[in-house]
């Protein structure tokens, strides 16, 4: 799932690349990818690509008019930019990966594709970004919060550490794949209990939240937008490393699954060099 880091990426290619440019036409391919139905996709046409921006995960293409293409890719959604698309007709619904395409006056443009068979890439076109359910609901940016609002949004809402900093209403840009990266920089188990952090662990998070994301958004800025998911793959410590050695201490990395997901860490940094065996089961001490 694309994550703080890659959608603010993206939204700077957007700026460099689009920003100035008039829309032809808004296609819609994936009827159950548009969220609203008014303004109607024509009323893009014709207008300026004035700015590109980020809200948690987000991602805001703003028309002139004040007019805004809000986006969330979900898990298996993406933006391909196209210098040139190889044809004119119009997409047809239902056919391939294309949720949404957007053509611009130069002939290039951008397509907002999903894979998979769970369609949950949601666009809506609207005139106040508050109007988004899911951005009305953020909590503040992970990367913008100090140290004061970080600690009394996680001890906020009681519960692992893991889950909590993935809830977008409590910090907004963080999903499965930094939260791993940050709890391991920080030296917690995923399983800590937030409000039993101490003053030092918390502050030792609130660091790391900020090493990993701005690392990965200095990393990411300025790649193309195809080059992104491979950059953020070569970035990673312990997401998606299962069974491979810890970058930091050599200890194998190991998994938690749960039904649709799965979360890895390394025990010696982590957990004293104790696995977990079970989310619901461990008794590991917090």
């Amino acid at each position: 799932m694309p994550e703080l880091p890659e959608v603010e990426a993206l939204a700077g290619y957007l700026r460099q690349r689009a920003v100035g440019r008039r829309v032809d036409r808004l296609e819609i391919a994936a009827i159950s990818a548009l969220k609203t139905y008014e303004p109607a996709p024509t009323a893009v046409a014709g207008r300026a690509v004035v700015d590109a921006s980020r809200h948690g995960k987000f991602l805001d293409v703003l028309f002139e008019g004040d007019l805004h293409l809000v986006v969330h890719l979900a898990r298996a959604g993406w933006l391909h930019y196209r210098e040139a698309f190889p044809a004119t007709t119009p997409l047809r619904p239902g056919k391939g990966p294309i949720a949404l395409r957007v053509r611009l006056d130069d002939g290039s443009g951008f397509d907002l594709t999903e894979a998979g068979t769970q369609k949950k890439l949601a666009a809506y076109l609207v005139t106040d970004v508050a109007a988004v359910p899911g951005v009305a609901k953020l909590g503040p940016d992970a990367l913008a919060a100090d140290l004061p609002a970080f600690a009394e949004r996680l001890r906020s809402r009681r519960g692992q550490v893991k889950g909590v900093l993935t809830d977008q209403s409590v910090l907004s840009g963080v999903g499965n794949a930094y939260s791993d990266e940050i709890l391991h920089a920080a030296k917690l188990s995923p399983f800590a209990i937030t409000d039993r952090l101490t003053d030092a662990q918390m502050a030792t998070l609130h660091a790391a939240t900020r090493q990993v994301l701005g690392d990965a958004v200095e990393r990411s800025l300025g790649q193309r937008a195809a080059e992104l998911k491979g950059e953020k793959r070569s970035g990673l410590k312990v997401h998606a490393r299962t069974g491979l050695p810890c970058p930091v201490c050599g200890d194998t990395v190991r998994e938690v699954s749960f039904a649709d997901s799965s979360l890895q860490y390394c025990p010696t940094c982590q957990t004293g060099g104790k696995p977990l065996a079970d989310r619901r089961l461990s008794r590991l001490v917090r």
